[in-house]
């Protein structure tokens, strides 16, 4: 199986697990996936994550995912930027995510953040996704 995306498939993973009101969800370890995951939890959308070995002896990260009354804590995660067309952004015109209750998750020249945060420190960067 050939991953063209990797971000857009352990969104997916999360999205799938959330659906079915799983406790954890499995996805392949990688920088970029990590500073994402970092994110999420900052922002109180996952209970946090683990590094752990998985098949192969390839890493993977174990995400404990969040709910609040049965309900999961991230409603929507919707992939903006994908490798077919990637979607850059100005500090200036970074999207605002259901008027401020969502987040979108901005790579910048200075690390992975939220929308706010990039706004905050006046730096543009490529629009990852948006969690809500």
């Amino acid at each position: 199986m050939s991953m063209n995306d990797p971000l857009g498939d352990m969104l997916a993973r999360i999205r799938n697990a959330s659906l079915r009101n799983r406790s954890t969800v499995r996805t392949p370890a990688s920088k970029l996936r990590g500073w994402v995951l970092d994110v999420l939890k900052d922002e109180g959308f996952i209970r946090g994550y683990e590094k752990v070995d998985g098949q192969g002896g390839h890493p993977e990260f174990e995400i404990s995912l969040k709910y609040f009354d049965g309900q999961p804590a991230i409603r929507e995660l919707r992939r903006i930027s994908t490798p077919g067309r990637r979607a850059y952004s100005a500090s200036k015109g970074l999207p605002h995510v259901r008027n401020g209750l969502g987040v979108a998750i901005v790579s910048t020249s200075r690390g992975v953040m939220t929308d706010a945060r990039a706004r905050a420190e006046n730096v543009g960067g490529e629009v990852l996704c948006t969690v809500f």
